[in-house]
């Protein structure tokens, strides 16, 4: 089968390799479409991402959707020709934290497109059957791939107590800062500023219902959020761009008693954090790693139309493209912000 396999620093060469084997509690899935997701580019640029570094040829790809095309024995959830979107993180369901309900903190998870597991760029997949849910059937494949970035958005909004009437400040419109746009606004935000240096990012953010956006390096965005809240503050900050000087301001511009939830990942291990003002107004810092059972909640959010993830995708490309796809996605070439690759 078709895959494209990272080797190492923009190393990336779409070649034959075999079709992976499934097990009694599996699916074998045939990919239809596979977002490119920030992570990807990072492991094409540099080959690592932190402790976890290419060592073998590894598949990249991990926001995934396709039709199952073979169940194993075991399995009674599923069957040939459901339409499903793949959840990429199978943890090993006997540690504490999968016993506890927090599985996204298992040490032993396997995540797709995380060395060394591969990942759904290719032509089939296996997954076990109960992290392939099935999608109603007018949502489209697209929208059931993004079902793992809106993910993130669901379980850094749940983490930062986004309720009806909370005014959040959201720090990167990047594709998981915007899922947490739609997200906040979907669970009842009132008012939800966006923060970025790229203006048509911040254009996709009002689009989506952002109350107001301000441009990094231009507008002073502690003082804004400030004045938009008549000096009161938000209730909540959430944190995507991995940047310092971005969650300094999500610690300025947090109300007394208000909540940073810390979801961006930067180059450096340490940062410095604003600690008066996190003692002196009582703030809560609470991080995140990926999500925890949230695929449910985010179909049923996509099936009824409370979110729209269709408004993300700005270009698709073939999986005989790939290079292209991922070209656009790290350049934002014609002002890309979701690059899908169509593979079936």
């Amino acid at each position: 089968m078709k895959a494209a396999v990272l080797y190492g620093p923009r190393d990336l060469r779409l070649e034959d390799v075999a079709p992976p084997e499934m097990g009694p509690d599996d699916v074998l899935i045939s990919v239809r479409s596979v977002g490119i997701c920030g992570s990807d580019v990072h492991y094409l640029q540099s080959g690592r991402i932190g402790d976890f570094v290419v060592r073998d040829p590894m598949i990249l790809g991990h926001e995934t959707a396709g039709v199952v095309v073979d169940v194993g024995a075991n399995v009674k959830g599923l069957r040939v020709g459901d339409r499903v979107a793949v959840e990429p993180g199978i943890p090993c369901r006997t540690c504490e934290p999968c016993k506890t309900g927090r599985y996204n903190l298992c040490p032993d998870v396997r995540f797709l497109a995380t060395p060394p597991v591969d990942g759904s760029l290719c032509e089939l997949i296996v997954s076990p059957a109960d992290f392939a849910y099935k999608v109603p059937d007018h949502v489209t494949l697209d929208e059931a791939a993004l079902i793992e970035p809106l993910s993130v958005g669901l379980h850094a909004c749940r983490r930062g107590g986004v309720t009806a009437g909370s005014t959040v400040l959201i720090t990167g419109a990047g594709p998981i800062g915007l899922t947490c746009v739609m997200t906040a606004l979907a669970f009842g935000a009132t008012r939800v500023f966006v923060t970025d240096l790229q203006e048509h990012r911040l254009r996709k953010a009002e689009e989506l219902g952002a109350t107001a956006a301000l441009v990094v390096g231009k507008d002073d965005v502690r003082e804004a959020v400030l004045e938009l809240t008549e000096g009161r503050g938000v209730d909540v900050a959430i944190e995507c761009s991995g940047a310092e000087r971005a969650l300094h301001t999500c610690v300025q511009a947090a109300k007394p008693g208000g909540r940073v939830v810390l979801v961006g990942l930067g180059a450096d291990d340490l940062v410095t954090v604003p600690m008066v003002h996190v003692a002196t107004k009582e703030l809560d810092l609470v991080g995140i790693f990926r999500y925890v059972y949230t695929y449910p909640a985010a179909i049923e959010l996509v099936s009824t139309g409370r979110i729209d993830m269709k408004k993300l995708i700005t270009h698709r490309f073939p999986l005989e493209e790939v290079h292209k796809g991922f070209e656009y996605a790290e350049k934002g070439i014609d002002g890309a912000i979701k690059v899908m690759i169509e593979v079936g």
